[in-house]
């Protein structure tokens, strides 16, 4: 078993089912979540899965995920190099903004599975719900699994009017994780050279005055 979060952490959301719009499109089993503050950011829990913040040390996990050319249809290839760039800038993304990318563990078997998580895109000034897992871990539930905790968590800490799934033409799986969680499509756009279809979901209590990748407060 894994260990969930560094002594000492305490926790700061436990169990907090959210009232979404769209219930009936929500994933049919209800599955709690925890969170827990961490180091790096928050620990969050699901019923099979933990997530944290992906960092530097994560790099060959990284690139392998990024390598297999199933996955890399959808999402891009990453060199070591750029790897390590762009995990730089997960790291900088939770220490601005306490949100981010996190790698997905098997609380069962301790292996990485995949990542999830929140990204902040300036060029949109909108907050992005991702998942990519790797190629032997597909149709298990676990993407669902954990954007469902992402969103929930996302909702409850940051100050956004909604979340947006910006899903590649063609990615058939990832529209359905989509749906399950309430997303419905919104606009076409262009994303890192890809047609992509921006998917929406509208956080249930949204406050006037939102500050797009901001904490509440």
């Amino acid at each position: 078993m894994a260990m969930l979060s560094p002594p000492g952490t305490l926790p700061l959301l436990i169990n907090l089912p959210r009232p979404f719009e769209n219930m009936a499109a929500m994933c049919p089993i209800e599955r709690a979540f925890s969170a827990r503050g961490s180091g790096s950011g928050v620990v969050i829990e699901t019923e099979r899965l933990l997530l944290r913040p992906l960092t530097l040390d994560d790099v060959d996990f990284f690139v392998e995920l990024h390598s297999d050319p199933e996955v890399t249809r959808f999402v891009p290839t990453f060199t070591r190099e750029q790897a390590t760039e762009r995990l730089a800038e997960v790291e900088r993304q939770w220490a601005a903004r306490g949100h981010g990318l996190c790698a997905v563990q098997s609380k069962e078997t301790g292996e990485l599975l995949g990542r999830c998580g929140l990204n902040y895109w300036q060029v949109f000034d909108e907050v992005e719900a991702a998942w990519t897992f790797r190629r032997e871990h597909w149709g298990r539930g676990y993407a669902s699994e954990a954007a469902r905790a992402v969103v929930e968590w996302g909702f409850g800490r940051l100050d956004v009017e909604y979340l947006t799934a910006m899903i590649v033409h063609g990615n058939s799986a990832s529209v359905k994780v989509a749906e399950r969680l309430g997303f419905t499509p919104g606009r076409e756009d262009v994303f890192l050279g890809k047609p992509v279809t921006v998917h929406m979901l509208h956080c249930p209590d949204h406050r006037a005055g939102s500050r797009p990748g901001h904490p509440k407060g």
